[in-house]
């Protein structure tokens, strides 16, 4: 069980980021932990996070949907997780996949209002619905994840709404995000220079990209790291990006982010590694198709292109059209500009293309995060 269990943990890893262009929503993971009415088990359990992503995942019909948790430092020593969750966690803050506070007080919806992600809570926030009014004006910016006959569902218990939303971003957090930020603290995971530190440093699975870093916090107005309380220093402009899905069978299966300077292999196990594998999701026909690295992704001067480096392949949908005629063949070696709405296809059902223009469009199963929890660990309320 124990290594079941690990296996859990590992596929959650995944799907928690503070990656702005990623994070789908916003939690306070040692709320989270608490919500002991999901599955009758232990007071804390890691494994809430989990059952959460995954009811997530369901509403906004997609996979691979990150969280951006909020973490107090306390979580890390707190007794009612086993030693195991807690060096989870812990490796998480090293590697800045969640961001740890001494005092998290308002930050949740900080970084909402900043981001324009909806809010996963049962918190009411009555005292801070002045300086956030979206919290109770926009229906599903906030929503609590309650008991369900078939694992967690939102309710929108501030604002109503049962499907999470995606707000604006707010004018503060796009100036924020248009630079780069260093904290003076050595080691820092968040908007240190690369990597993250502490003792986990060495085990560190992720380098953050200047174009990953989270959003500062604002003190009196400046710029500051939120988990060191230092002021933060301006690096210059962020890296232009641009956010890309797969879409497999008709279901985004994949988000990623497309920097200027650094181009990302998608095929079906591409090397080395931080290429977007999509061979767990491809039929036997498609995985004989679709070679290990199929096509090279780069973002120059605004301009996403795209070359083919297959060895059968692929090819271009203008404005998104599936009529065989507008097919382009795109040939091994041979590159292309896309155009707005224009998808790149593997194979037929595997198409790549700007997120904001690749939806959905089929019955939805998610690849649960929970997959491998054993069933004893995991006693579902009865409805």
């Amino acid at each position: 069980m124990r290594f079941e269990i690990s296996k859990v943990l590992d596929a959650i890893e995944g799907r928690v980021c503070t990656d702005p262009s990623l994070a789908r929503a916003v939690l306070d993971l040692a709320e989270v932990i608490r919500y002991q009415d999901l599955d009758g088990g232990r007071p804390a359990s890691l494994l809430r996070l989990g059952m959460v992503i995954d009811a997530l995942a369901r509403d906004l019909e997609e996979d691979s949907v990150p969280v951006y948790a909020i973490v107090h430092r306390a979580l890390l020593s707190d007794a009612d997780l086993t030693s195991n969750e807690r060096m989870v966690v812990r490796r998480w803050a090293d590697d800045g996949l969640v961001e740890v506070l001494d005092n998290p007080g308002d930050r949740m919806l900080e970084v909402a209002d900043l981001l324009g992600l909806p809010v996963l809570s049962r918190a009411r926030f009555d005292g801070l619905r002045g300086r956030f009014p979206w919290v109770a004006e926009q229906p599903g910016r906030v929503l609590a994840p309650v008991p369900g006959a078939g694992g967690p569902v939102f309710i929108g218990h501030v604002g109503g709404g049962n499907v999470p939303v995606a707000g604006t971003r707010s004018a503060t957090g796009a100036k924020l995000l248009a630079r780069q930020w260093r904290c003076p603290e050595p080691g820092c995971a968040l908007f240190g220079a690369g990597g993250g530190g502490g003792a986990f440093a060495d085990l560190a699975r992720v380098e953050r990209a200047p174009a990953g870093q989270p959003p500062p916090t604002l003190r009196g107005g400046a710029p500051t790291c939120p988990r060191h309380g230092a002021r933060l220093g301006d690096a210059g402009p962020r890296p232009r990006t641009e956010v890309l899905a797969v879409r497999i069978g008709g279901l985004i299966r994949r988000r990623f982010v497309l920097t200027e300077g650094q181009s990302v292999l998608v095929g079906r196990a591409p090397e080395p590694q931080g290429g977007i594998v999509l061979g767990q999701w491809l039929n036997d026909e498609a995985r004989r198709w679709i070679s290990r690295a199929h096509v090279r992704f780069e973002l120059r001067v605004g301009e996403v292109i795209v070359t083919d480096i297959s060895t059968n392949g692929s090819g271009v949908r203008p404005g998104g059209s599936m009529a065989e005629p507008d097919r382009i063949p795109l040939k091994p070696q041979q590159s292309r500009v896309l155009s707005a709405n224009d998808m790149v296809e593997l194979y037929p059902g595997v198409q790549v293309g700007r997120a904001d223009e690749l939806p959905t469009g089929a019955p939805f199963t998610p690849t649960s995060v929970m997959a491998e929890a054993p069933t004893m660990a995991m006693r579902l309320p009865r409805p």
